[in-house]
Formats: C-alpha cells, structure tokens, sequence
C-alpha cells in the first residue's frame, strides 16, 4: 500500500488553510505554499503540495462540473412531476460511483456500512420520487377531467359523453 501523504496527515485547520490558499492563488505557486507550511512547522516538500493540489483541483473542477450540469437540468426543465429533482438523484448516484472508482482507499478505514446505507437512502429517495412523480400525474388526471365534466355540460355534452372522456380518455373514474 502506498505511504500517506503528508499533506493528508496536516490537522485539520491547517489542511483547511492549505484548501482556501490554493483555491484563492489558482492552484499556483507551490513553492509559497510549502515555504509557508515549513514557518507553520510542518515540512512539506513543493512535490507533495503540488500533489495534492492537483488532485484538489481535479475535484474541485469535478464539483463545479456537477453544480453546472445541475443548473443546466434546471433550466432545461420544468418540474411539474419533480422531474428535475429524479435527474439530480440520478447524477448524484452518477457521481458518487465516480468517486469511489478513483479514490484511493485504505480498506481499513472505509466504513462500509455507512457507504451502504447511503447506496439504500439513494434507493429509497429513488422509490420516494417515482411514488410522488406518480401521485403528481394522477391529481393532474383529476383535474383535468373535473375541468372536462365542467366544459363538457357547458358545451351542452350528455352525461354519457363526458363520462366517455373522463374514464376512456382521462383515465379518471
């Protein structure tokens, strides 16, 4: 098994630091950075830094990837049956087995139970969605046909007729 890195193993606050220093400077500038993390006691080389840094981007770009196509699926679509929210289900789960392709995992700390419990709530949400988007239609099928029985009789259409168009054609009993 490869050695940890060393920038994995900063505390916490600083790793948070290292996170905004290289976001803000553009991902540039490593020699600053480990220069600055040696006067904060920790000797880190350009190498490591840069490392990291790299993979740091690499998802970041990956996060604002998913954050626009997200967008996009917004805008591109309207949510009378929550279509949009079945979409960021899906490019979640999408994202998610991405992620875990290209991690690098030390086996010994992965929770794999916490990893299936949300492979099931996805499931679940999956479930809860498809349940919803079908009740959505169904009281749209209702209205629909109140507003047929309504225009009908206007129209002067017998009960037989308007009956035709909300069981036959409305699917509406």
């Amino acid at each position: 098994m490869p050695r940890r890195s060393a920038v994995d193993m900063l505390p916490k606050e600083v790793k948070e630091w290292l996170d905004r220093a290289l976001a803000d400077g553009g991902f540039a500038d490593y020699r600053l950075l480990a220069d600055e993390l040696k006067d904060r006691g920790f000797e880190i080389s350009k190498s490591a830094v840069h490392r990291y840094g790299q993979k740091f981007e690499d998802r970041l770009a990956s996060l604002k990837m998913v954050t626009e196509q997200s967008r996009a699926i917004v805008m591109a679509n309207p949510d009378d049956d929550n279509a949009i929210n079945e979409a960021l289900q899906r490019l979640t789960q999408e994202k998610m087995f991405d992620v875990l392709l290209t991690m690098e995992i030390d086996p010994a700390k992965v929770n794999l139970a916490s990893l299936a419990k949300s492979v099931a709530e996805l499931g679940r949400a999956s479930v809860t969605q498809k349940k919803y988007a079908e009740e959505v239609r169904q009281r749209e099928r209702e209205r629909a046909a109140e507003l047929a029985d309504e225009m009908g009789r206007a129209q002067g259409m017998g009960e037989k007729d308007v009956r035709f168009w909300r069981e036959k054609f409305l699917g509406v009993k």
